[in-house]
């Protein structure tokens, strides 16, 4: 039995970046417990396009519904989303 601890997070992809995925929520079960953990067990799951569009300018990523900056931990039960840039004129 491993003695590393996991934490499940839900995920939610909007806008275009829901699409780019091709979901839109996702329960991730993660060792590494913060925004770098998630980052890194999505790019076991996406395609190369959707990871791209996640890293794009401009692209912001919410706990619990507040926009952060950084890299920052995380509890069971977060969810985290990724919102796409702001376009308009």
């Amino acid at each position: 039995m491993s003695s590393a601890t996991s934490t499940v997070v839900a995920v939610r992809f909007f806008g275009s970046l829901r699409e780019a995925v091709g979901c839109d929520t996702v329960d991730l079960d993660i060792e590494d417990a913060c925004i770098a953990g998630v980052r890194a067990r999505l790019a076991s799951l996406l395609r190369a396009d959707g990871l791209q569009a996640l890293s794009g300018q401009g692209v912001r990523v919410c706990v619990n519904q507040t926009i952060i900056r950084g890299n920052v931990e995380l509890r069971a039960g977060d969810e985290v989303a990724f919102l796409p840039p702001v376009t308009g004129g």
